[in-house]
């Protein structure tokens, strides 16, 4: 029984990266239109995409807007999970969902509301607009992932400390802060790929100025269909599994952490 399930595990893996896994061999052929197999085998897709100008330009508004997001959600979603977890106020279940909210919504509803209100704020096409938005749909990640954290940090701790005469926010600084950072450093990752990977939202509402990456391929793959597409796929896709890599090693390193400590008590 044990062999069937890790089988049908195996097969359901299989048919689900199959077709991600076709992009690499296609990313490595020369042919104007792509196939595979490939007719012939060049880093020409990759040459080309390092050399074209637009290309870059957008990979660069993608970077900025997700570095932007990354850091805006990860203070908005850290303190939003002080106040959830440790917090004491009437309503708190609600405010928790409010803030979980756009997670929930669905995004073509999200994306016109987004453009609806920059519409009147003459933000469309702009990249504070694309991080302002990245920003609230990475957030609830982070409320997620922080939130997860402190509830698993020794409230004792917190007390001795404060017994001890240090302050709220050297407690916060120097006790919590660095045996939550493995989960921080996860959030900042995961709301990373949240905006980097994101197109719906900038579809809406990039304009022609600030086109990121995903929309730029979007652009590219309905009106030309460029031959550089499976190289830049596989290029995103690496990028996506290392950073996914880390924070996994960061996972890692918060149970190690959290082992430890309950070893000393």
């Amino acid at each position: 029984m044990r062999a069937l399930a890790i089988l049908y595990c195996m097969l359901v893996t299989a048919f689900l990266l199959a077709p991600v896994a076709l992009l690499i061999p296609l990313s490595f052929d020369n042919s104007i239109v792509p196939s595979f197999p490939p007719r012939s085998w060049s880093l020409g897709q990759y040459r080309a995409f390092l050399a074209s100008a637009p290309w870059l330009n957008a990979l660069g508004v993608s970077a900025r807007v997700a570095l932007g997001a990354m850091l805006a959600a990860l203070i908005l979603g850290t303190l939003a999970s002080f106040a959830i977890v440790r917090g004491r106020f009437s309503g708190k279940t609600g405010a928790g969902v409010i803030m979980l909210a756009p997670r929930f919504v669905p995004i073509i509803i999200t994306a016109l509301a987004f453009y609806a209100l920059f519409a009147k704020l003459h933000l469309v096409g702009t990249e504070t607009a694309l991080v302002i938005a990245h920003t609230v749909l990475a957030a609830p990640y982070v409320l997620i992932i922080v939130a997860a954290a402190l509830r698993g940090v020794d409230f004792s701790l917190e007390q001795a400390s404060l017994s001890l005469g240090a302050s709220p926010a050297r407690t916060v600084t120097r006790i919590i802060m660095p045996l939550i950072r493995p989960s921080l450093i996860s959030a900042a990752l995961v709301a990373f790929i949240v905006s980097f990977d994101e197109i719906v939202v900038a579809i809406f509402i990039s304009g022609t100025h600030a086109a990121t990456l995903p929309k730029k391929m979007w652009d590219s793959l309905v009106f030309e269909m460029e031959p550089t597409l499976p190289a830049i796929s596989t290029l995103i896709l690496a990028v996506t599994l290392g950073i996914f890599l880390l924070a996994a090693l960061a996972r890692l390193a918060r149970e190690r952490l959290s082992a430890s400590a309950a070893a000393e008590r």
